[in-house]
């Protein structure tokens, strides 16, 4: 008689997705970066110790989360990586002089008027500034922080995790390449830098307020090169632009004005923002080609949703 053998109910093989490399290899990076040149190493306690409780926590995630068994495990699971993102983006903040003591800003702004004959910012003080415009930007940079967890709850709700877990992967790649270059090469940002060189405020009378506010509260000194903003926003108009083509003809000036949003308003340097769009681009090149192939709509929600998977009301 031959004995069969079962398998326990509670038994799951252990799966890693792409974005949990991506994160695990991001915190072990910063860790050995800091070691490395972290000096005196005794300033870089809190920082060695915030990316190894991420590090810990991402395996811990992958290793008891099993987003099979039921829809609230599989939220926590898929999308976590959204809720460390702003918690990495802060940390960036204690290891922006990692390897130089000062920012860069001078660089950028000599190079700005040397291919374009005027730092954009101060040009767009002398000659452009009108309040409306300043709104409609600030409108648009606003939106950034409803895109992201947007395109998220939109897709969760639809269960189709395979496309959650490119778009985290190419947005962790964004983020992560912008963070390191946030040490790699210092920059403050014109608000900072060029602060007595302006001679008109931006004015708007809600968005830019918000805008402002958020930036008061959250945003790190330094940082600004590239811009992530500019980046993580393209991969989101990229990815509609495959599963969501009619979203994704309303999220193009929205996105466009986002971009723009981020040196009108002064957070940016035009250069921080072409380079942000480039890593962007990259990022979903590099997960579409090399780490995740991308879902074909019919296969994204099952033959019987094809249309709505095409096409987003």
């Amino acid at each position: 008689m031959t004995r069969v053998t079962t398998k326990p109910a509670s038994a799951r093989s252990v799966t890693w997705h792409p974005v949990d490399r991506i994160i695990l290899s991001y915190c072990l990076l910063i860790v050995f970066a800091i070691v490395l040149l972290g000096r005196p190493l005794s300033e870089y306690v809190d920082e060695l110790l915030f990316y190894l409780v991420i590090a810990a926590i991402t395996i811990l995630v992958v290793s008891f989360v099993d987003e099979t068994s039921d829809r609230t495990r599989a939220f926590f699971r898929i999308l976590y990586p959204a809720f460390l993102a702003p918690f990495l983006y802060r940390a960036t903040e204690g290891h922006m002089f990692l390897l130089f003591n000062h920012f860069f800003d001078n660089q950028v702004v000599g190079w700005e008027k040397f291919l374009l004959g005027e730092e954009v910012t101060l040009y767009l003080d002398r000659h452009l500034l009108h309040a409306w415009i300043t709104e409609s930007l600030s409108f648009c940079y606003f939106c950034y922080y409803l895109i992201l967890p947007g395109f998220l709850i939109l897709t969760f709700v639809r269960r189709q995790n395979k496309i959650i877990r490119e778009y985290t992967a190419a947005a962790c790649l964004t983020f992560f390449a912008s963070y390191i270059l946030f040490w790699l090469y210092p920059v403050e940002g014109p608000r900072w830098y060029l602060a007595g060189e302006y001679v008109n405020p931006l004015e708007g009378s809600l968005f830019r307020k918000l805008v402002e506010f958020i930036i008061a509260k959250a945003a790190v000194h330094g940082g600004a090169m590239p811009s992530s903003h500019t980046g993580v926003a393209l991969v989101t108009l990229i990815f509609c632009f495959r599963y969501y083509r009619r979203l994704a003809w309303w999220l193009l000036p929205v996105v466009t004005g986002l971009a723009m949003g981020t040196f009108w308003g002064r957070f940016h340097y035009m250069s921080d923002t072409v380079i942000g769009a480039l890593i962007g681009v990259v990022a979903v090149w590099v997960v579409w080609k090399y780490i995740d192939r991308p879902v074909e709509p019919r296969a994204a929600v099952g033959v019987s949703s094809i249309a709505r998977t095409q096409n987003v009301p």
